[in-house]
């Protein structure tokens, strides 16, 4: 039977002799000496030994550079580097579970003094390392290395006062040598998982999440409203916000969109909130997720993707469905493909010839597949909707389409104005397949008449295009109202933001069909907010769908409206050109 190994401690079969780090300028001898680091053993309970240290010391200090190297739990030098923490790699599996450490401490020599740095440390948490040591060193008099004091660090548990690591006051080497690290090491541990199972106990099965928002210049009232109605999609997706994190910017990073500390405070703020989830609330390239990832070991979502998942939760009927996973296929290609087209063998020439196709290939292939099948089935979907429409749009009865900001209580007001019992709910996307009723309009004719009323998808600023192609079929129903009825949240803070945004995309669409505001949750909204609100779009009714409020007095304008002449222009209640400026 195979000995069983530490965590964190890569089997070897033969002596690993590369040198990592900076390497440029050094001699192959210097380099042969750095690599005879890996045949040095310290005891398992000491952080590093007096022989060592001098080992390293001497080589810094001929070579000019700090020397790194990491030891694991028995001893072992199983990585040598010329350079600071930096520069010293890890192997894959250091640092995944957060309960435990990674079973390896770095050691590396100082050539000034002034202890550990912020990226020695952050190495350190980043990481889960089992301790981090720095060693001052310089030359003495008689030219012979000499060594300094000894800075040691550890990683601190969840619950050290929202502390990251734990520094010990400067030592002296035969301290350091004395005391027992895989003693302490372990406590540390057993402190950790005790700390991560109370805080699962508390967490539930909820995912917890860091949102990271990015103001570029629009504001910081309109980066913060964003990063609002990102919080709300999160908890539509059925997550936790644990922690709310807004950068202002010049431009945003292209590497990381934020830049590197604030991502280092974001790992910060995550281990902290027991948070394993970092969602963006601008849109990332496959280039920047992979950086996020790698930087910072968490799952990266951006706001596109959260949208598509509460697409994917809230499908229901073959509609639906066909066109979520048309719009989640759209946005995975790219990202598939954005790892690059080298690894492609179809392309022709020099490099691409070889077996046959890789997985990538595969995948892509796939994918385009699927895709092709599921614009069939989309257009198959239209063409059914078209014809339902056709008999409806040739009837006397006239069509009104309800339209809106996502969660402005369409389906509410769908159901009061149409007797019906539709999906209604306080989350954001809960109608994503439309339907239509016959309701009832008393002042419509000398003795009433009946209209036609349509539930739609609701809309959100910065709608992926993904989801406005997907659902081309959906939206092809508004074309085909006699009025489209804007129901606007009264209640909700920045309310004419989210009329920009609804009328932008109803522009977008080429809509030339006439529209109508009226201000929905009017039992919720301040008097004051309402009473501008109704100036500004042109005498808007304040309707309550919830407790029919205001019902009557919709019912009559929309007859009102539809008793004019289809040719005229959108008259009292529009939203007029200058009311969305």
């Amino acid at each position: 039977m195979r000995p069983r190994r530490e965590r964190g401690t890569p089997e070897r079969s033969h002596p690993i002799e590369k040198v990592h780090g900076q390497l440029a300028g050094l001699k192959p001898a210097q380099v042969k000496r750095l690599s005879n680091l890996y045949r040095r053993r310290v005891a398992p309970q000491q952080a590093v030994s007096r022989e060592l240290a001098r080992s390293m010391a001497e080589l810094a200090l001929e070579l000019g550079r700090p020397v790194t190297v990491l030891l694991d739990r028995r001893g072992r030098v199983v990585t040598v580097a010329a350079g600071d923490a930096e520069h010293c790699p890890l192997p894959p599996s250091a640092g995944e579970a957060e309960a435990r450490l990674a079973g390896l401490r770095l050691v590396h020599v100082h050539l000034k003094p002034g202890g550990l740095s912020r990226a020695d440390l952050t190495s350190l948490f980043l990481n889960r390392l089992d301790a981090m040591l720095a060693v001052d060193a310089h030359r003495g008099a008689n030219g012979v290395a000499e060594l300094g004091s000894v800075h040691l660090a550890f990683v601190a548990p969840p619950t050290a006062d929202e502390e990251d690591w734990l520094i010990d006051a400067p030592g002296d080497l035969v301290e350091v040598e004395r005391s027992d690290i895989l003693e302490r090491v372990r406590a540390l541990e057993e402190e950790l998982a005790r700390a991560y199972r109370a805080r699962d106990v508390r967490s539930g099965s909820e995912e917890r999440a860091v949102l990271v928002g990015l103001e570029t210049g629009e504001g910081a009232m309109e980066a913060q409203s964003r990063l609002d109605e990102l919080a709300e999609l999160l908890r539509s997706a059925g997550g936790v916000v644990a922690f709310q994190a807004l950068q202002a910017r010049k431009a945003a990073d292209a590497r990381t969109l934020v830049g590197r500390g604030k991502l280092d405070e974001l790992v910060s703020a995550a281990y902290h909130e027991n948070a394993d989830l970092l969602v963006f609330d601008r849109e990332l390239s496959p280039a920047q997720a992979r950086e996020i990832e790698k930087a910072t070991r968490l799952k990266v979502l951006d706001r596109t993707q959260v949208i598509l998942d509460i697409f994917a939760q809230n499908a229901r009927g073959r509609e639906a469905q066909v066109q979520v996973e048309l719009a989640q296929l759209t946005y995975q290609l790219p990202r598939l493909t954005g790892r690059g087209t080298a690894m492609s063998r179809l392309g022709g020439g020099i490099g691409t010839r070889g077996p046959g196709e890789t997985k990538l290939e595969v995948d892509r292939r796939r994918i385009r597949e699927r895709l092709a099948a599921l614009e069939r089935d989309v257009d198959t979907i239209s063409r059914r909707r078209s014809e339902g429409r056709k008999g409806r749009t040739d009837g006397p009865t006239p069509v009104i389409a309800l339209v809106g900001y996502t969660n402005a209580g369409k389906s509410t007001l769908f159901n009061a104005l149409a007797k019906s019992s539709v999906l209604s709910k306080d989350a954001l996307f809960a109608t994503l397949r439309p339907t239509t009723r016959e309701g009832w309009l008393p002042e419509r004719g000398e003795w009433g008449a009946p209209a036609l009323f349509t539930d739609t998808v609701g809309f959100i600023r910065d709608l992926p295009s993904e989801l406005m192609n997907a659902f081309r079929a959906t939206l092809e129903e508004l074309h085909d109202a006699d009025l489209l009825l804007h129901v606007v949240d009264a209640a909700a803070p920045g309310a004419p933001d989210r009329v920009l945004a609804v009328e932008r995309i109803l522009d977008e669409l080429e809509l030339t069909v006439p529209r109508l505001v009226v201000l929905n949750k009017a039992d919720l909204a301040d008097s004051v907010v309402t009473r501008d609100l109704s100036i500004r779009y042109g005498a808007a009714t304040a309707v309550s769908a919830r407790t029919g409020d205001g019902l009557a007095a919709l019912k009559a304008q929309l007859a009102s409206v539809l008793a004019r002449p289809s040719q005229a222009p959108p008259g009292e209640g529009a939203v007029s050109a200058h009311a969305r400026a």
